[in-house]
């Protein structure tokens, strides 16, 4: 008598989303790697040389090109982009929302965007941040994740309560403690508890 195949893991299509300096992109890329796939950085789509942030309608062939790489496989993206919503949340599984405090994420954007100064990192297309950009700008990313803070809070909120995405399991980290838990839980397919 042959035996049975062994269980396929569901595929994971998960979405991270967050206050800019919640850690989204780190959190993407540690569950892209536990689930060994594709993470797709939405920002580095978004903006092109210089800062300029490209056509929409590019943005938007751009992240449905990579979506059709994956086909049906697992994949992990992050940012807060509703140019390309429609897009992603239809084919996503999850959506993993850092609702983390102010008083976790400022410090964190804060320390990444001076580390990257000084460090002079290279980010997408070749764009850097700077001290001046930081901190004598109208385009401050400091600013802009404290002014958009309860803004996107609300938002998320909202988009939960609306029931216009039923499919999707919603996952809401209130403190960085429980990422860790959160990814073993999404890479070895057990069920997520209270987390």
């Amino acid at each position: 008598m042959a035996s049975a195949p062994p269980a396929t893991t569901p595929a994971v299509r998960a979405l991270v989303i967050g206050t800019s300096g919640s850690g989204k992109t780190r959190l993407a890329q540690d569950l892209a790697a536990g689930l060994g796939c594709t993470h797709i950085e939405l920002d580095a789509h978004h903006w092109g040389p210089d800062w300029a942030m490209v056509p929409t309608e590019q943005f938007r062939a751009s992240v449905a090109r990579a979506l059709e790489e994956e086909g049906g496989k697992s994949w992990v993206a992050d940012g807060n982009y509703s140019a390309v919503r429609d897009l992603l949340w239809p084919q996503a599984s999850h959506v993993i929302w850092l609702n983390y405090g102010r008083a976790t994420i400022f410090p964190r954007v804060l320390w990444r965007t001076v580390s990257r100064a000084f460090l002079d990192t290279t980010l997408w297309h070749g764009n850097r941040e700077s001290l001046r950009m930081a901190f004598f700008s109208r385009d401050s990313i400091l600013l802009w994740s404290w002014n958009s803070f309860q803004r996107n809070r609300s938002r998320y909120a909202a988009l939960r309560e609306s029931g216009e995405y039923p499919h999707l399991q919603w996952l809401e980290l209130t403190h960085p403690s429980q990422a860790k838990a959160l990814i073993q839980a999404l890479t070895t397919g057990s069920s997520i508890q209270k987390i």
